[in-house]
């Protein structure tokens, strides 16, 4: 008998070691920013412009002093929105490059910034509009955030800068699975489909490439290989399990032994 209870108190420790550490993970691994304490100083990362794109959406308006240039021009407020009134109404841009404008025709605005899209359709209005200004801005910008994220999904965006912890919080941030030192970002570059993965434990991210997400971007949270112990939920699962193993070996011990 004692002998048995001596093998009985070696497999359920055993068992138990075993849980513990398929359960554990480094706390590294669960937080944001591990090195915080070796910056030095702020990070600098200007954002380099989006040039236009096919299949991207403007919206563009023209501004005059003149009465009727604005008539023409100008969509009227009541007018600006989709009959969902959802997203600005605006200009697509085609697979050249092109939008329709009125009046003018096409304008070839693909590889161009927003400021030199601006300046080349004011250029293009000239002999119909005098002393005119044009803004221009991207609608209807969308991330996708998928994998473990809180809520998976298409998310729309208005800002000019959106960096990647804006973007997961779109989605309500990492769930407890989540790894934080493998995001993966996919983006299309030119016509090429590119994947970077992204370490968001590094505190010179900032400083770094793709902090800032650009519209149509996919971003994917791998999980992690393992789940910390220091969520309770999971631990009591964990101990639950072990538990229900080892009664299953010990009948199945008694069974065999008697």
């Amino acid at each position: 008998m004692k002998k048995h209870t001596s093998t009985i108190s070696k497999l359920f420790t055993a068992m138990l070691l075993a849980a513990l550490i398929s359960s554990c993970v480094p706390t590294s691994q669960l937080s944001y920013f591990n090195d915080i304490d070796q910056l030095e100083k702020p990070l600098a990362n200007p954002k380099i412009q989006k040039t236009i794109a096919p299949f991207d959406r403007l919206y563009i308006r023209v501004l005059s002093t003149d009465l009727q240039t604005r008539q023409i021009f100008d969509v009227p407020e009541e007018a600006r929105y989709s009959t969902e009134r959802t997203s600005i109404m605006g200009y697509q841009v085609d697979e050249s490059g092109n939008i329709v404008f009125p009046f003018v025709g096409k304008i070839n605005v693909a590889s161009l910034t927003l400021s030199d899209a601006g300046t080349k359709i004011q250029n293009a209005l000239k002999d119909y509009v005098a002393n005119a200004e044009v803004v221009i801005k991207y609608i209807d910008n969308q991330v996708s955030v998928l994998g473990e994220v809180q809520n998976q999904g298409v998310f729309s965006f208005t800002q000019d800068k959106l960096n990647i912890y804006e973007a997961l919080a779109l989605g309500g941030g990492l769930t407890r699975y989540g790894n934080r030192k493998n995001i993966i970002l996919i983006r299309q570059e030119g016509d090429k489909i590119m994947h970077h993965k992204l370490n968001l434990a590094d505190s010179k991210i900032a400083g770094k490439d793709f902090y800032y997400i650009l519209p149509n971007d996919v971003i994917v949270v791998e999980p992690l290989k393992s789940v910390s112990t220091s969520y309770p939920n999971v631990t009591y699962q964990s101990i639950l399990s072990t538990i229900t193993t080892l009664i299953a070996i010990l009948v199945l011990y008694f069974n065999v032994t008697r």
